[in-house]
């Protein structure tokens, strides 16, 4: 496989929820049944010594089992073996503190967003009603400039750009009272399709930026609508891609960050319904709830305004002291 970049197919891909009408279900199962009574298998899981903790016992066990029964049901020789450590290699080769090539990886194959989800559902007293998360995605980075509200997190302008005014609440979803003090992190690309640490052209942290809720729980910055771009596909990712025939197109969107201590930390991202990808995210990042409207803003601040309120829930410890 190749790290050309994979052909664009802008058609919304059939997603039903349902598996592949030639996908063996039936003999999927009676493989890893046949695992669970395996002798190789269980002595390779019988390995692990007494000392080994309980959720590492949990998490390999089931590990070395599926792992064990992917390999015989797709009978993985010798060849694809190597291939897949060596692109587990380059993963790590190519990864730095500017670009996460396994998140990456795990992105394409809708890893992280299932780990997104089942971890929200795990540290939150309640997730109804509070605002979803989404993917971090490979190039967070953290102290970011802290900007003051209203802040505009632009440092270089690009021909074409159109700016915006994002704005709002943050609100508890226990009390439905407005939270001070909540530190916001956000960050995008710009329009070449490019982050920062992607770019040498663009100055250090543009367009990152923090900035904290006042005591009415509002927040504000300046920044440029986001569009639409190719994740970075001459990796493991690419490849991946290209194998599989797919697109390397997100929607433009917006990262967060939302933290503030007692509550659960809020990563998400929001994403302009009016982009064709938004509904053919090459990550499955987008969930219906996170799909915003801008419009254009009258102030004459920006060309787009988008008002967007951010309400947050306790995290489970908190919520237990409290009585909740």
């Amino acid at each position: 496989m190749s790290a050309a970049a994979p052909q664009h197919t802008d058609e919304t891909p059939a997603f039903n929820g349902q598996p592949p009408a030639d996908f063996p279900i039936d003999r999927s199962l009676k493989i890893y049944e046949e695992t669970l009574k395996d002798e190789f298998t269980n002595n390779v899981i019988n390995a692990m010594g007494p000392a080994t903790a309980p959720r590492t016992r949990e998490i390999f066990t089931s590990l070395i089992r599926h792992l064990h029964a992917f390999a015989r049901e797709v009978n993985l020789l010798t060849p694809e073996w190597f291939y897949g450590i060596n692109q587990l290699n380059k993963m790590g080769q190519m990864s730095d503190e500017k670009r996460n090539e396994a998140v990456l990886v795990s992105d394409v194959v809708g890893l992280e967003a299932l780990v997104d989800h089942i971890t929200q559902a795990h540290i939150l007293h309640t997730s109804h009603g509070a605002t979803p998360s989404a993917i971090l995605g490979p190039f967070y980075r953290e102290n970011s400039p802290r900007y003051p509200n209203g802040g505009d997190i632009v440092q270089k302008h690009f021909e074409g750009e159109e700016t915006a005014l994002v704005h709002g609440r943050v609100i508890d979803i226990h009390t439905k009272q407005p939270l001070a003090g909540v530190t916001i992190e956000v960050w995008h690309t710009a329009p070449n399709g490019l982050y920062e640490q992607q770019d040498p052209e663009q100055p250090e942290f543009n367009l990152r930026g923090t900035v904290v809720s006042d005591e009415d729980g509002r927040y504000a910055f300046k920044c440029l609508k986001p569009t639409s771009y190719p994740i970075p596909y001459d990796g493991p990712a690419g490849d991946i891609l290209q194998a599989q025939g797919r697109h390397p197109m997100r929607p433009g969107h917006i990262h967060w960050r939302v933290t503030k201590p007692g509550y659960g930390s809020l990563i998400t991202q929001i994403y302009d319904r009016q982009d064709k990808y938004t509904y053919n995210d090459s990550v499955f990042g987008v969930k219906d709830e996170l799909v915003v409207d801008f419009v254009e803003c009258k102030t004459g601040e920006a060309k787009w305004e988008l008002v967007y309120d951010i309400t947050l829930s306790l995290d489970k410890e908190t919520a237990k002291l409290q009585g909740l």
